[in-house]
């Protein structure tokens, strides 16, 4: 006889004070929830409740064993919705992102994401630099860059074509280079994790490695994006970040012939085995959203 049923029975008798009461609760007939009492008697080896014409009352081996069945309803019934939101990704997710696609991409699409997933929870790292996934205890990484960490396991999410823009103000005080070689006398405006003091930029099958010098870097894209827009100088940006900028005059392409390579934008992360499943729902997601952009 299935004892977590007959742990119901019991704990239903005596909150209703009868056996009647419970089947009827139960939906039962009140001869089988008997038997479920009778069942729990047999396995605990004693007499469980005092039957009266007016009453029933536990004894204190029953006080005991009631107990023992609240515990066994409250696992039967954790195990039960552990099963039945094995399909639903749910729990705490954490991902890490470089901060100018976070502003421009993800933090949007994270609502939406939200709408879908309600029972996932994001805890989202902005940090340009490259964390350890491990140490950082991060399920996944959004990184765009082209080299990847081979111990890694990578996912391509879309791609981050770049240009170079600078502030409408910045072009009529300092003018509009027309060739590449034109940006050694302009202010570039440098990002310490991608490209540094030279630009690699290319125009259908020519490329050129470009020396640029400013007085202004940083490791943070956002930052770099703001100091454009602040008339500091030229800086290399995500078309994703600063194509809208354009649309509102605050920014100009420069050189719009010549682009830097395009870089992917990937999801990173650990083990394909132990990757949970919000995780999973996560990265496909993006994947579906970002590959169209």
């Amino acid at each position: 006889m299935d004892r977590v049923v007959a742990a119901q029975v019991l704990l239903k008798t005596v909150e209703r004070g009868s056996a009647s009461a419970a089947a009827e609760e139960l939906g039962m007939s009140r001869a089988m929830a008997s038997r479920y009492i009778a069942s729990m008697e047999d396995w605990s080896g004693t007499r469980l409740l005092h039957r009266t014409t007016r009453q029933l009352s536990l004894t204190s081996a029953g006080e005991r064993v009631l107990e023992l069945c609240r515990e066994i309803v409250r696992v039967a019934d954790a195990v039960t919705e552990v099963a039945s939101r094995a399909d639903t990704p749910h729990g705490l997710l954490r991902v890490t992102a470089p901060s100018i696609l976070a502003e421009a991409q993800l933090i949007p699409l994270l609502s939406k994401f939200a709408e879908l997933y309600p029972r996932i929870r994001i805890d989202l790292q902005i940090s340009d630099r490259t964390v350890d996934l491990v140490q950082d205890r991060i399920d996944v990484a959004i990184r765009i860059a082209n080299h990847l960490d081979p111990s890694l396991i990578a996912k391509r999410l879309g791609q981050c074509p770049s240009r170079l823009y600078a502030s409408p103000r910045y072009l009529t005080e300092y003018g509009i280079p027309t060739r590449p070689e034109d940006l050694n006398a302009h202010r570039c405006l440098t990002y310490t994790h991608l490209g540094g003091t030279e630009w690699t930029l290319k125009n259908h099958d020519a490329q050129v490695v470009v020396p640029v010098l400013g007085g202004f870097q940083t490791n943070d894209a956002l930052a770099l994006k703001c100091a454009a827009l602040s008339d500091l100088g030229i800086a290399m940006l995500p078309r994703f970040a600063a194509d809208p900028e354009v649309q509102t005059n605050r920014l100009v392409v420069v050189l719009p012939d010549w682009e830097p390579n395009t870089l992917g934008i990937h999801a990173l992360y650990v083990s394909r085995r132990h990757l949970p499943m919000a995780a999973r729902a996560l990265i496909d997601f993006l994947a579906t959203r970002l590959r169209d952009k």
